[in-house]
C-alpha cells in the first residue's frame, strides 16, 4: 500500500536530517550535514505543511535552448508550496544530497507584505523540471539571501527578528522571479514551441466532438496534455503573447466561432453547444464581451 508522509512543523522537518531548530517557523540548513537513510517502508512521497526552497549543487554541464547556450553548472532551485506532493523511487539507492534548503512556515508571513503577495511567486506551483538553473552569479545572490536569513536565525530572537527574515526572504524570492525572466528569455525558442503547441491543441480540440463530451477546455487541461505545470504553462503564455492563458484559449475560441457563424444552417444555440457551452446564453454573453456585438448580431452583419 502506497503511504505519503505528511510533515506539518520546521521543527519535524529539522528533526528528519538531524538539525537544530533554531526558530519555530523557518530553518536554513544544509543537507550534505543530514543524515540520509532509507525511506519507511511503502512510502513513496511525502507532503509539507510550509514552503521549501531547495538549492541543488548539480554538475549538468551546458544547456543549450534553440541558439542559446546557458551554463547552468552552478545549482538548480526548486520551489515547492504547502501540499505539494513530492514522489521518490524507493528502490533507489540513498545517495547524500548536496546543497541547501529554506524552509518557512505560512504562520510567518501572516499580516506581513510578503504573506499578501506570495500568490505572486508563480514558481511555487511548478514542476520539477520546470525548476531555476542559476548560473555562478546568480547562485551567489542566492547564498547571499540565505546568509542574510542564517545570520538572523544564529541571533537570539528580538523585536526585529521575524520583519528581518521576512524582509530577506522576500527579497531572495524577488530575486528568483528576476532569474526566472532571464530563463524565460533564454529558453524563448522552446517557450515559443509551448505557444504552438497550445495552438495545435486547442485547434484540434475544437475539430472534434470533445467540446460537446467535456465541455470547454479549461488551462489545466491543456497544460497537462503539454505535460506542463498549470503555472508555469500560464507565466510562459503570458510573456511569449501577453495575454493570459485563459485570456488567449477565449481569444481562440471566439476565432472559431466567428467561423462557424457563416454557416447559416445552424442556429446560434447549435454553434454554442459545439463549442461546448452548457447555455447559449453564456457563449453570447462571452462573444459580445469579446465582439461587441451577439452572435446574432455580428451574422447580420456579415450579409
Amino acid at each position: 500500500m502506497e503511504k505519503i508522509i505528511r510533515v506539518e512543523t520546521i521543527s519535524a522537518f529539522n528533526a528528519i536530517g538531524n538539525h537544530e531548530t533554531l526558530h519555530p517557523l523557518v530553518s536554513i540548513i544544509d543537507v550534505s550535514k543530514s543524515i540520509v537513510g532509507p525511506p519507511p517502508q511503502h512510502m513513496t512521497g511525502v507532503s509539507f505543511g510550509f514552503y521549501s526552497v531547495y538549492l541543488k549543487d548539480v554538475k549538468c554541464g551546458d544547456l543549450r535552448y534553440g541558439k542559446n547556450t546557458y551554463d547552468y553548472q552552478e545549482g538548480t532551485l526548486v520551489f515547492i508550496a504547502p501540499g505539494q506532493v513530492i514522489g521518490f523511487d524507493t528502490t533507489a539507492v540513498p545517495v547524500q544530497p548536496k546543497g541547501y534548503a529554506l524552509v518557512f512556515h505560512p504562520d510567518l508571513i501572516h499580516g506581513t507584505h510578503l504573506g499578501k503577495h506570495i500568490q505572486e511567486y508563480t514558481f511555487f506551483g511548478y514542476q520539477s523540471n520546470e525548476a531555476l538553473h542559476l548560473s555562478e552569479r546568480e547562485r551567489k545572490i542566492v547564498m547571499e539571501c540565505l546568509s542574510k536569513i542564517e545570520y538572523e536565525l544564529e541571533r537570539p530572537i528580538d523585536k526585529h527578528s521575524k520583519r528581518l527574515i521576512v524582509t530577506n526572504i522576500e527579497l531572495f524570492l524577488n530575486y528568483c522571479t528576476r532569474f526566472y525572466d532571464r530563463q524565460f528569455i533564454t529558453r524563448d525558442t522552446v517557450n515559443q514551441g509551448i505557444v504552438a503547441r497550445y495552438e495545435t491543441l486547442l485547434n484540434e480540440y475544437f475539430q472534434t466532438e470533445k467540446p460537446q463530451a467535456a465541455g470547454l477546455p479549461s488551462v489545466a487541461y491543456c497544460a497537462g496534455e503539454l505535460h506542463l505545470s498549470a503555472g508555469y504553462f500560464g507565466d510562459v503564455i503570458k510573456k511569449e503573447t501577453g495575454k493570459s492563458a485563459q485570456e488567449y484559449l477565449q481569444m481562440k475560441l471566439i476565432e472559431v466561432a466567428k467561423e462557424r457563424i457563416f454557416d447559416h444552417n445552424k442556429s446560434v444555440s447549435e454553434i454554442a453547444y459545439e463549442l461546448g457551452f452548457k447555455y447559449p446564453q453564456h457563449f453570447t454573453r462571452l462573444f459580445k464581451q469579446h465582439v461587441g456585438t451577439t452572435p446574432k448580431e455580428y451574422r447580420n452583419s456579415l450579409n
